[in-house]
């Protein structure tokens, strides 16, 4: 015990030290060019590298019924080529000079990423101006890649049981929202694009106006800056990109979805819309999943895998980096010999004591800390500092970022179990249970 505790000092002396450090430093220019293109650059020289992120603001948030998975296929088709760099050549002119590549999508955003040694920014604002206005979507490439797309779908999430449980219980905790649909897309869906709706897709949303640059590393803001003004700031603005007015209504009782489907065990996921990164009550959820379900160490995971022994595995997940509010899930894979009712009756035992009691000194102290080190850690990576620049910006603003430590710090055993009581009740609740069948012979 008395070497946790000293651990759990150190980390809070750490990041305390480091997070003063952070937020005095963080010297991001600003910058929004007359196109509408906004550009974030963000000085760091502890070794010559830099990352270089362009993030648009589209995902299968801004997709619709009928159309799922063109922001994921888009993606996709944007390593295919233009007329200045063909099929395959925009990653090999990368890993020519030393460079990796990558991009990803999700429910707000697509991004796309270079990381070179400093002296080759310049490949980045070619290659990525480039794309942004002259991609070729050739019908042979269309329906290839579109091909794979489904075929990527199969493997993680139609021959994953978990994961087919958890897309449909994501369908039916949002009746309004398109958050109800996966990222990757129905397989209807995406059998159903063509390649006139890619190209309207990325005509629409593939805009200067619709888009953030983010640079972080070994570079000089006033080099750098006009040269990006040199390769973006000639690209028209496009047009007025479709607003998502959807909002999902209160639940006005619980939801819940069962799952049959050849698997091993059982599992049950139970999830609580809740408000997301825009809201401040964001901090004291982080904070309650921290105590709840982060980890070995969580109450979760203490109580229902070591103490009880009723799963294999339990956990929770509160993606707070999201435009509109979205679930905060907590999980468990069945013990063989146990039920899935006892298993979720566990999981809202635990929820129950955060609202009847507050949380002990020791516990509130931890979560922070966690949440705080490995925030401030983080820091080291000039990609990640990027990446949460670039997140931060595309469905909120960037400038939380500079409020983000003293806020988890500010929370308080009252806030805990204030978001605990009136967030994490039945009526907000969806659950999912996979029922395992068994394999035909």
């Amino acid at each position: 015990m008395k070497n946790i505790m000293r651990t759990c000092m150190l980390v809070a002396t750490v990041a305390a030290f480091v997070s003063t450090s952070f937020g005095q430093t963080m010297n991001v220019t600003e910058k929004v060019l007359p196109n509408g293109l906004k550009v974030l650059l963000k000085e760091e020289h502890k070794a010559p590298v830099v990352t270089f992120q362009i993030w648009y603001k589209v995902g299968s948030r801004n997709e619709r019924l009928g159309k799922t998975g063109m922001s994921h296929v888009l993606e996709h088709m944007m390593f295919k080529g233009t007329k200045k760099y063909g099929p395959k050549t925009f990653s090999q002119t990368v890993q020519r000079n030393g460079g990796n590549d990558n991009a990803f999508t999700s429910k707000d955003y697509t991004a796309y990423f270079e990381n070179f040694a400093s002296d080759r920014i310049g490949i980045s604002l070619d290659l990525e101006s480039d794309r942004m206005q002259n991609l070729l979507i050739e019908p042979k490439d269309f329906q290839s890649e579109r091909d794979v797309v489904k075929e990527e779908r199969r493997m993680r999430t139609e021959d994953d049981p978990v994961s087919t449980m958890v897309e449909q219980m994501m369908s039916v905790a949002f009746g309004a929202h398109p958050y109800q649909w996966p990222v990757i897309g129905w397989m209807e869906d995406l059998s159903s694009i063509t390649r006139d709706d890619l190209s309207n897709h990325y005509r629409t949303y593939y805009a200067p106006n619709n888009a953030t640059i983010v640079v972080v590393g070994d570079f000089d803001t006033k080099t750098l800056l006009p040269s990006i003004e040199k390769y973006f700031g000639a690209i028209p603005r496009g047009p007025s990109v479709p607003a998502v007015t959807a909002v999902e209504p209160k639940h006005l009782g619980e939801r819940r979805v069962f799952v049959k489907k050849q698997a091993e065990l059982p599992a049950v996921f139970a999830g609580y819309n809740v408000p997301t990164l825009k809201h401040h009550d964001t901090y004291a959820i982080e904070v309650l999943q921290g105590v709840l379900s982060s980890g070995k160490s969580s109450r979760i995971y203490k109580s229902l895998v070591y103490e009880k022994q009723l799963a294999l595995y339990a956990g929770g997940d509160y993606d707070n980096i999201s435009t509109d509010p979205n679930l905060f899930s907590v999980y468990a894979g069945v013990m063989p010999g146990k039920t899935t009712e006892e298993v979720e009756k566990a999981l809202y035992a635990e929820i129950e004591k955060l609202k009847s009691e507050p949380v002990t000194d020791e516990e509130l102290q931890k979560a922070k800390n966690q949440i705080e080190a490995g925030f401030i850690m983080g820091q080291d990576s000039i990609f990640y500092r990027a990446m949460l620049l670039g997140q931060f910006e595309t469905v909120a603003n960037w400038k939380l970022l500079e409020t983000y430590v003293e806020n988890i710090r500010a929370v308080t055993k009252e806030d805990v179990m204030r978001v605990a009581k009136e967030y994490f009740i039945e009526d907000n609740r969806t659950v999912g249970i996979l029922i395992p069948l068994k394999e035909k012979k």
